[in-house]
């Protein structure tokens, strides 16, 4: 193994303009990649932000006990659908909108009395932020004796429903070509770089070498090649990243496994590539 690991080394230093060649080759296509990537991660988290707005809105009848109501919270509440439920007073509805909607302060100094119901502010825990659960929840409210209307935006959440969908079939065809692009790509250039060596790997078949003894330095130089393509990869992305966040506006990086995972993925093809532009190679030895 140490041999292998000295021979994949060294051919960094006999043949540099190639490996370099195949290192940016394989930066260059994880890059692209990696940089949809990072678009549809920060799609995905915008997504999700919207999400965490929708809520059911149940307005209370006038002169119903503040009792009744937070004895109907507790069960809202238990809904397994349910995030979390916040009563509203009247009192505290009209502050907001006066906090809120500044330029009507002299409309709400004109009211004798509060106009605006109190209610039930009901917002849905993850994964149950569909269209359907959503209409489920507001049905499950409409029960309640006290309930004098509910409130949810319907043709938003069906928007949201219809944006989240496209958004993931688009994701995957995308992702999908971008993948399948890099993956030939890199394994072309691993190819032109064994081809290369053919005279090596004869020269070694001939004097007795095993196919196994043979594959080893070249499958650690494409690993070893990849990794390098990786790690230039996420270099690139993270200064497109820092591009956007100076200049267009703020964005998420990946994490630590993610960039791990796009210097893992770089080993992998490089690995890939090797064992199979040498296999083919060795078949016709």
């Amino acid at each position: 193994m140490r041999l292998a690991i000295r021979e994949a080394l060294l051919a960094f230093r006999r043949w540099p303009a190639l490996s370099a060649l195949s290192v940016t080759t394989i930066a260059f296509a994880l890059f692209v990649t990696s940089l949809y990537g990072l678009v549809a991660l920060n799609l995905h988290r915008t997504l999700q932000s919207i999400e965490e707005r929708v809520e059911v809105v149940l307005y209370v009848i006038r002169g119903t006990p503040v009792e009744v109501v937070t004895l109907a919270l507790g069960d809202i509440q238990a809904f397994p659908e349910v995030g979390n439920a916040t009563y509203v007073t009247a009192d505290q509805a009209l502050q907001r909108a006066q906090s809120e909607l500044v330029e009507f302060q002299g409309i709400f100094s004109e009211f004798e009395t509060n106009p605006l119901p109190a209610s039930i502010e009901v917002r849905l825990a993850p994964g149950f932020r569909g269209s359907e659960h959503v209409r489920a929840v507001a049905e499950r409210l409409r029960g309640f004796q006290f309930a004098e209307d509910v409130q949810f935006g319907d043709d938003w959440v069906a928007k949201l429903d219809r944006l989240r969908n496209i958004g993931a079939v688009v994701g995957l065809m995308i992702g999908g070509a971008f993948a399948m692009a890099s993956i030939i790509i890199i394994g072309t250039t691993i190819r032109m770089a064994v081809l290369h060596r053919s005279n090596e790997i004869n020269i070694m078949s001939l004097v007795g070498a095993t196919d196994g003894f043979i594959r080893r330095p070249f499958l650690l130089e494409g690993a070893l090649k990849g990794a390098l393509g990786g790690l230039l990869a996420l270099g690139l992305c993270y200064a497109a990243y820092a591009a956007v966040n100076r200049l267009l506006f703020e964005a998420d990086f990946f994490s630590g496994s993610q960039s791990l995972l796009v210097i893992v993925v770089g080993i992998a093809l490089g690995f890939l590539a090797s064992a199979t532009s040498v296999g083919r190679h060795l078949k016709r030895v």
